[in-house]
């Protein structure tokens, strides 16, 4: 019995190794095609050197900043890095991992790079090591401290000099030894937080370390500046040509990118399920709450769901950029796209995801007949980019479609698009989690309101802790050679 779950985890870690080589190469393969489809061919190196030096607090367009093929070269470089750790560190991947790797390329559009990841990124590494801990079994923990890379380019290329000019590097010695004691903190006081977030919304919000380095974030961001007296400063600008040309057509590319990468997924899985898709039934009336789907239906079935899920959330895109005036394909909405797959092996489907739209679209409306009625302008629209880019994280709340009904999910949706645009003054933009973050704060205030009106699902999970304790007592008297 032990033998076949230590074969099929082997299975599955195959699969989430592949799906992470696919989505790196998928994104280096783009990155010459754009270059050829926007006429960046000759300045596509420039331009990421542009990414890589640039302050980037939230939302840095690097589209704008860069420009759309230096985008794709960065995320493919991000993404391969982390493969290549998945693979070269002993153990097996699994859908936590997977998740840590969505979570990186998603943020390498805005945000993330491949300067600003590793400091956060190896400081995790060397906690793991001063701790004795598995590599492998917490890599995801590394993946998940890169959310701090915009403070990390604050702190290197601007917090010490007072300002900072395009193009131009004036690193400090003051500057570098600060990161890297910052970074150093942060590999340890990361790993410590998690379990405690975890605790306050007792796993009703998938995005556990958007909790946890959202409130790191808000302590930090207001010592460093707040208290210090530092002037924080805004976003990084470039007079950028190609995409004032291009900017709107990006979503044609976008579109095809992303259909022929989850046609790809879709065919992947039918072919490793025995040329079925036997099996996604049961996945998708799932709870999602503290569930494994790679685990317990296998990662075949787990692509499937990574290719209906993602275009479900690809067609919303599309609707809402169509039918509202807001932001279009810039580089935050082509990310929170990968965004959407990060928990599509550990909880998110497209049963238990829709509620949570449907919020956001009911906030909506509420919005514009309260402004019809007063006779004032409408301030946002559901592609607005703040909105757009927070419904992709607000998908994390499904564990609450699936435990507490439609209902409530909902609500967790309208809830969370109402706060979205106000969590990151919180912490300055200098974390990338902003949307995991107001998930969890979302649960923070829904889930006692829940819990108060219906009580039988806090009864039932009661229960079930109880049963689980005494199999693992069972358990535990059988492996001590104790019968029953």
């Amino acid at each position: 019995m032990k033998n076949d779950q230590n074969i099929h985890t082997a299975y599955n870690s195959r699969i989430i190794n592949g799906i992470a080589l696919g989505f790196s190469l998928a994104f280096l393969l783009a990155a010459p095609v754009a270059a050829l489809y926007t006429g960046e061919w000759g300045q596509v190196f420039y331009d990421w050197y542009l990414i890589l030096i640039s302050p980037c607090p939230l939302v840095t367009d690097y589209f704008a900043l860069g420009g759309l093929a230096s985008t794709l070269l960065n995320a493919g470089a991000c993404g391969l890095a982390s493969f290549l750790f998945m693979i070269l560190l002993k153990g097996e991947s699994r859908a936590n991992t997977m998740a840590g790797y969505f979570l990186v390329v998603a943020h390498c559009f805005y945000g993330l790079n491949f300067l600003n990841m590793w400091p956060s990124f190896f400081a995790t590494l060397l906690y793991l090591k001063v701790r004795k801990l598995d590599y492998k079994k917490n890599l995801h923990i590394c993946m998940f401290a890169t959310s701090f890379g915009p403070f990390i380019s604050e702190l290197l290329f601007r917090y010490t000099q007072g300002g900072y000019t395009l193009g131009e590097v004036h690193l400090t010695a003051a500057g570098i030894v600060l990161t890297a004691l910052f970074s150093l903190m942060l590999g340890f006081l990361i790993p410590a937080v998690l379990p405690g977030a975890h605790a306050w919304h007792k796993g009703y919000t998938l995005y556990n370390g958007g909790l946890a380095c959202g409130l790191l974030g808000f302590f930090l961001f207001n010592f460093f500046y707040r208290t210090m007296g530092f002037h924080s400063h805004g976003h990084v600008t470039r007079d950028n040509p190609i995409y004032a040309r291009f900017n709107y057509s990006y979503g044609e590319f976008a579109n095809l990118f992303f259909i022929a990468v989850f046609l790809v997924c879709l065919a992947a899985g039918w072919a490793l399920n025995n040329r079925s898709f036997k099996g996604f039934s049961h996945l998708i009336k799932d709870t999602g709450y503290s569930s494994d789907f790679a685990d317990k239906y296998g990662m075949p079935l787990c692509l499937i769901n990574i290719a209906c899920h993602g275009t479900l959330f690809l067609l919303y895109l599309n609707l809402s950029i169509h039918f509202t005036e807001g932001a279009g394909y810039t580089g935050p909405t082509m990310g929170i796209m990968l965004a959407a797959l990060t928990f599509t092996a550990m909880g998110q489907h497209p049963r238990n995801v829709w509620p949570i739209i449907f919020g956001y679209q009911l906030l909506s409306v509420v919005v514009h007949c309260v402004c019809f009625v007063n006779a004032v302008d409408i301030p946002w629209s559901l592609s607005t980019q703040g909105y757009i880019t927070s419904v992709a994280f607000a998908l994390g709340l499904c564990p609450i479609v699936g435990r507490y009904g439609i209902r409530a999910g909902i609500a967790a949706g309208f809830m969370c698009a109402a706060i979205c645009s106000s969590t990151s003054a919180l912490h300055g933009g200098l974390i990338l989690y902003n949307g995991g973050f107001t998930t969890g704060i979302t649960v923070l205030i829904l889930l006692p309101v829940l819990e108060h009106y219906i009580p039988n699902v806090r009864e039932e999970m009661k229960e079930q802790t109880i049963n689980m304790q005494d199999m693992l007592t069972v358990i535990g008297n059988i492996s001590g050679g104790k019968k029953e």
